[in-house]
């Protein structure tokens, strides 16, 4: 019982020295506050009250989601448009595919024209991949939402993938001037190891590029109804949506365009003047007609891409509307991975019986 009572008076012992020292510093606390409030006049409960809300916004500003209007969400039949380019992308997906398939298991394509050419295909069959599946899926389900950290990756792919092929087409011209104007040479210069340089070269300087307009891009302040007028998050639409002045950031990325899609066109043009000079002093007319066989496919696809290219990033905004934006987009992304394992296979007769050659040996085993 003794012990208990000790117990007793240690315990309240020690709660009444809590007590004193929290009674100093309550007492610190108001004699700081009073001085404070006499030197400074306000309220220091609204001022924490605003600030605890401007952290609340700033937190939500970074967490909320962007919503996908979707391709042209006022047109009546839409669903029928979405199962086409449904339809298209499994065309592109499959001739890409297939095409790659092609080169890889043929030894007669190791060349390194067509090693060269599997690396488009490739880039095309992720850049369709990069936003058909989320649009269709987006359609169907009903849901346009898309958060801010998919938003930027899609920006980033874009732009990785759209700009390795810029660079990857321009050395392939540079591929067809050493094959067509110095043949004798062309396999000494064009061998594995510079192959592999130019698809780093490529590929590299697409990322880093992306990279940089995808950090800056996304650094922005959004607000308002972070509505995106488009079937994905591209730049340009993205960017309308930024509370901060984004006038400076666009001239630069027209710049960033000029160097990666005029200045190569203009190397491509110049490659191909040379070429059809050469061709024109050919006696062969199979070597000739060949020769302009393969260089009408590459022009082919350089125009497809680098057209819609030129008109949607380096035109003023004021010039075209987000509907006409969202069609050379469609070209861009949708339309152009379809067709280029066409022109590249159609119009080449080695593609053509490397595809004959293993429809009949999957014939023969079964």
């Amino acid at each position: 019982m003794g012990r208990s009572l000790d117990q007793r008076r240690t315990r309240w012992l020690w709660w009444t020295s809590v007590w004193k020292r929290r009674n100093v510093t309550l007492s610190q606390t108001a004699r700081f506050k009073s001085r404070l409030c006499t030197c400074y006049p306000f309220d220091l409960g609204q001022v924490s009250s605003s600030l605890r809300d401007q952290n609340v916004d700033r937190r939500n500003e970074t967490l909320a989601n962007f919503f996908l209007l979707g391709l042209f969400p006022e047109l009546q039949y839409i669903s029928v448009l979405i199962t086409s380019l449904l339809l298209v992308y499994i065309i592109a997906f499959s001739g890409n595919a297939i095409l790659i398939l092609l080169i890889w298991a043929d030894s007669c394509l190791h060349t390194p024209m067509y090693t060269l050419l599997s690396h488009p295909s490739l880039i095309d069959l992720a850049l369709i991949s990069t936003t058909v599946p989320k649009m269709t899926i987006n359609f169907f389900s009903g849901k346009r939402d898309i958060s801010k950290v998919a938003c930027g990756t899609q920006i980033f792919f874009f732009f990785a993938l759209g700009g390795s092929e810029c660079l990857l087409l321009t050395l392939m011209s540079y591929d067809h001037y050493m094959a067509i104007c110095n043949p004798l040479r062309y396999s000494v210069i064009m061998n594995p190891r510079v192959c592999l340089q130019i698809a780093l070269v490529s590929w590299g300087g697409g990322a880093l590029n992306s990279l940089i307009n995808t950090i800056y891009t996304m650094h922005f302040p959004f607000c308002g109804t972070r509505e995106i007028h488009h079937f994905f998050c591209e730049m340009p639409a993205v960017l309308q949506l930024s509370c901060e002045d984004t006038s400076l950031y666009e001239t630069v990325a027209s710049v960033i365009c000029i160097v990666f899609v005029l200045l190569p066109l203009g190397l491509i043009i110049s490659s191909y003047m040379l070429i059809f000079l050469t061709v024109l002093r050919m006696n062969s007319p199979e070597g000739r007609r060949e020769a302009l066989t393969t260089c009408s496919s590459h022009l082919a696809a350089v125009s497809l891409y680098d057209g819609p290219a030129m008109f949607i990033y380096m035109m003023p905004h004021s010039f075209h509307t987000s509907e006409q934006d969202e069609i050379l987009s469609m070209i861009n992304t949708i339309f152009t991975p379809m067709l280029n394992p066409l022109v590249y296979s159609l119009r080449n007769k080695e593609v053509l019986a490397s595809l004959r050659k293993l429809m009949n040996r999957r014939f023969i085993l079964r």
